[in-house]
């Protein structure tokens, strides 16, 4: 199994270096005629959240449901899946920023009540205690 960087995901989604992209779609088709994955980190998840929103400015529903759509393409293999399902579901409910979100749904998967920040908006969200 290989990893995938952000830049890789950016491409499929958005097709903006046509080269880059062919390749993409090419590594895809070729691991997936192999019955492998590729595995995406959370890290990168993150990343291309914080890449499609402030780089391209991606609406947040779209972002939202280009994540739905990659969790299902079986060529990808998600660091914490089940946490970035719970995190889009969130999402859909909860206003807060997106990348907060996530992190905030990552920190509770692992048993944590809250996460402490220095963050006034994010601390609106009862995710996040605000640290004065």
């Amino acid at each position: 199994m290989k990893g995938i960087d952000t830049n890789i995901l950016v491409r499929f989604l958005l097709n903006d270096d046509q080269k880059q992209a062919k390749l993409v779609y090419r590594i895809f088709k070729k691991t997936e005629s192999a019955n492998g994955e590729l595995w995406v980190p959370l890290l990168v998840v993150l990343e291309l959240i914080w890449v499609l929103e402030s780089v391209y400015t991606i609406s947040r529903q779209n972002i939202l449901d280009s994540l739905s759509d990659l969790l299902l393409l079986p060529v990808l293999k998600f660091d914490r899946q089940t946490v970035i399902q719970q995190f889009i579901h969130i999402a859909k409910e909860n206003r807060g920023d997106l990348a907060d979100l996530l992190v905030a749904q990552t920190a509770k998967n692992q048993g944590c009540r809250a996460v402490i920040t220095f963050d006034k908006k994010a601390a609106k969200s009862d995710m996040f205690e605000l640290l004065e």
